[in-house]
């Protein structure tokens, strides 16, 4: 490896740490910014970059875990009968909680979506188990962002530098 490729190795990878941390973080786009940091790689370095293969399977992972992200948050909220009141609470939860991890990132999205649901009118009772669909929904998603989050720059730094040390 010389200079030009380290530098674009180091560089890439900080982009898809951004992109790590954007799978945690609500409203940042993670897996979509770790397969754009892995094609502009392959777009300063040509064939030294990634294969095409890896690229593709990149693509497809973040493609299937935000639908996946969306599909959890969503089926969460529906089956104990949150309405977007709750999921918007959730969503405002999620970003306040993500200041008092670890016991934020999960009460925050709950509180968020019992809060919300509570100010549209709903009792207690019903704000409750609404809630706690959206968070549950929310925390799903996220864990699943994170886990193809994590095996995307896997895949793509073991690759990249396989092929540097063996070609």
């Amino acid at each position: 490896m010389n200079a030009a490729e380290i530098s674009a190795f180091a560089l890439t990878l900080l982009v898809m740490l951004i992109g790590f941390a954007g799978a945690i973080l609500p409203g940042l786009p993670g897996t979509p910014l770790i397969a754009l940091a892995a094609l502009a790689h392959r777009g300063f370095l040509g064939a030294r970059g990634a294969s095409l293969w890896v690229l593709l399977t990149l693509v497809a992972v973040a493609a299937v875990s935000s639908a996946l992200d969306f599909a959890a948050a969503t089926y969460g909220a529906k089956r104990l009968g949150a309405t977007w009141r709750g999921m918007v609470g959730a969503l405002v939860g999620s970003l306040l909680g993500i200041w008092w991890p670890p016991f934020g990132w999960v009460a925050g999205p709950l509180l968020g979506a019992i809060v919300g649901e509570w100010l549209g009118g709903r009792p207690w009772g019903e704000a409750g188990s609404a809630g706690l669909g959206a968070a549950l929904g929310l925390v799903a998603g996220t864990a699943v962002k994170v886990a193809a989050a994590g095996a995307m720059i896997c895949l793509w730094a073991f690759h990249v530098l396989w092929k540097a040390f063996n070609a």
